[in-house]
C-alpha cells in the first residue's frame, strides 16, 4: 500500500462543449465550465470527486487523502488507519510492528523499566507481553542456587552457560566445593563434583567427609 498523501484540488474554469479529458473515476468525458476539477494530476467530473468510503463531494476541500490514487475524506482515512495496541489511539504517521501488533514508537517499550525497544532486541513473554532482554532475564531465568540472582547472559552477549548438579542450578563461578572452595568443571580433570548428602563438593571433600562418617 502506498503512503497517504494530502492533496488539494481544483476546478476547471473555461468555455462550455470543451472536452478537458476523461474522468478518472466514470471513464466519461469532463465536458463544459465548472462541470471538472484536477485532483492527484487527474481529471474528474465533480460529482465523481467523491470519498470512497462516504462518497461526500471532496470539490474544493481544504486537504483530502489518497491512498494507492484512491481520496478519501479527512474522517474515512482517519478511521481506516490501525490504532495503536498499547494506548488505543490511531496510528497517523510511523508504525512499528511486533508479534503482527501495530505500536506507535513512542509505545513501543518494556513493561518493566519502560525503556524504548525501538532498534534494539526485545523479546516477548507468555503473556504476549514485551520486555528488554535484560527483565526478561531477571524475570524468567533460572537462579542460582548458591547466589541466588538470575543466571544471564553479561552485557553485550546474548548467551550464558547454566551448571546443572544435584537438580540445582549455578553460575560457573559459583559452581565450587561447598567445603574447600575449588572451582568445580567435570572437563577439567580433577575437578569434578563428588555430591554427598546434597552438598557439592570435590573429591578430597567428598573422600575428608566420609573418613569423618566412618570415625
Amino acid at each position: 500500500m502506498s503512503s497517504p498523501i494530502a492533496g488539494t484540488s481544483g476546478n476547471l474554469n473555461t468555455v462550455d462543449d470543451v472536452c478537458f479529458g476523461n474522468c478518472s473515476r466514470c471513464g466519461e468525458e469532463v465536458i463544459g465550465e465548472g462541470m471538472g476539477c484536477t485532483a492527484m494530476g487527474q481529471v474528474f467530473h465533480i460529482s465523481c470527486f467523491t470519498c470512497r468510503v462516504c462518497e461526500c463531494s471532496l470539490n474544493g476541500k481544504q486537504f483530502f487523502y489518497h491512498v494507492d490514487g484512491k481520496p478519501y475524506c479527512e474522517y474515512d482515512y482517519l478511521t481506516r488507519l490501525e490504532k495503536c495496541c498499547v494506548c488505543g489511539e490511531t496510528v497517523t504517521e510511523r508504525i512499528l510492528r511486533a508479534n503482527g501488533k501495530p505500536y506507535h514508537p513512542t509505545c513501543f517499550k518494556c513493561l518493566v523499566c519502560g525503556k524504548s525497544l525501538e532498534g534494539i532486541q526485545f523479546t516477548i513473554d507468555a503473556g504476549n507481553r514485551i520486555l528488554c532482554l535484560e527483565d526478561f532475564h531477571q524475570k524468567f531465568a533460572p537462579r542460582c542456587s548458591v547466589c541466588k540472582r538470575p543466571i544471564m547472559p553479561k552485557p553485550g552477549r546474548e548467551e550464558t552457560i547454566r551448571v546443572v548438579a544435584l537438580d540445582r542450578s549455578f553460575h560457573q563461578d559459583c559452581y565450587r566445593c561447598e567445603d574447600c572452595g575449588l572451582l568445580l568443571s567435570s572437563e577439567a580433570e580433577g575437578r569434578g563434583c563428588y555430591p554427598l548428602d546434597d552438598h557439592v563438593l570435590c573429591k578430597n571433600c567428598n573422600a575428608m567427609r566420609v573418613r569423618n562418617i566412618k570415625i
